[in-house]
């Protein structure tokens, strides 16, 4: 009830003892603040906020076009309302090392847990599309030290994620990794891999935790979480899932609307009002303040 029970500096305490935990951590990945209630009533280890999903919401291909601005003012929606960690997607910072550092100052005034910088050059585009351009791996570590000379709480997660496996093949990738490393971040992720002998490739090299990406439709085969437990990774992301099972979803309402002239032949697969009204805590908001107790809840 009215957001989280826990402060960001708590939040992020817990993700670090986490992650030196060795378990694998699931952070499906949410749209809205709604989403992310849902993901920590199932019980899910964190909530992912994916540029991906942020830039379609606004209507536009994930293509680098959305601005710092606009997604921390999401992100920080999104982690006042849930008490798990949170970790964002902070595509390229937005700039250069000026900007990268403040862009994590940024997130970490937003609540966030963490965040992820990405090698490619502007305009970047999906990790999962043909025509990636990277930077340099030196100018990757001017935007890293540029992250962690920012950073101002320390617990705050740094990732780097490179996707030079589909560019540069995956000796480059490795290589890359463990240089990112070196300038100081805390977490990897591994864009675009292939198969399971690419997870076990970069376990072997590098010695921080692996963030692996479970998004549909790319490149990479979707896991499960046994196996990504026993391959080494640290923490899975479900980037889109919700969204694309919303739209999904949608799409279908709305046509069955258009033909049938009426809803009713899908009211059995909505989120009654009796659920969401679960979900948002009505009833501890009528507990907090008695002015709110006459809300009538209906069953459907």
């Amino acid at each position: 009830m009215l957001g989280a029970t826990a402060t960001p500096a708590e939040r992020r305490r817990a993700f670090r003892e986490a992650l030196a935990s060795g378990r694998l951590l699931q952070f499906p990945g949410a749209f809205n603040a709604l989403s992310a209630m849902l993901i920590a009533e199932q019980g899910f280890d964190g909530v992912y906020i994916s540029g991906a999903v942020l830039s379609a919401e606004l209507g536009l291909p994930d293509v680098g076009m959305t601005t710092a601005t606009e997604v921390s003012q999401r992100a920080a929606t999104i982690a006042r309302n849930t008490s798990l960690p949170t970790m964002v997607d902070a595509d390229t910072g937005w700039g250069g090392p000026v900007n990268v550092a403040r862009t994590v100052q940024t997130f970490e005034d937003a609540g966030l847990s963490g965040l992820h910088l990405e090698d490619q050059e502007d305009p970047k585009r999906c990790g999962h599309l043909e025509g990636k351009s990277l930077v340099s791996t030196d100018d990757m570590l001017i935007r890293i030290r540029a992250a962690v000379r920012g950073r101002r709480d320390p617990d705050f997660v740094i990732c780097a994620r490179t996707d030079a496996r589909a560019v540069e093949g995956l000796d480059a990738a490795i290589d890359r990794a463990k240089a990112y490393v070196d300038a100081g971040a805390d977490m990897i992720f591994v864009e675009a891999l292939t198969g399971k002998a690419d997870y076990e490739r970069f376990r072997a090299a590098v010695d921080v935790p692996l963030l692996a990406n479970m998004t549909e439709f790319g490149k990479t085969p979707l896991f499960t979480a046994t196996e990504l437990a026993d391959l080494g990774v640290n923490v899975v992301i479900y980037p889109v899932t919700l969204l694309r099972l919303a739209m999904g979803a949608a799409e279908a309402g709305l046509a069955e609307i258009r033909s049938a002239g009426t809803q009713q032949g899908v009211v059995d697969r909505m989120q009654t009002r009796k659920r969401l009204y679960e979900l948002l805590g009505y009833d501890e908001y009528a507990t907090f303040d008695a002015r709110l107790a006459n809300f009538r809840k209906e069953e459907s």
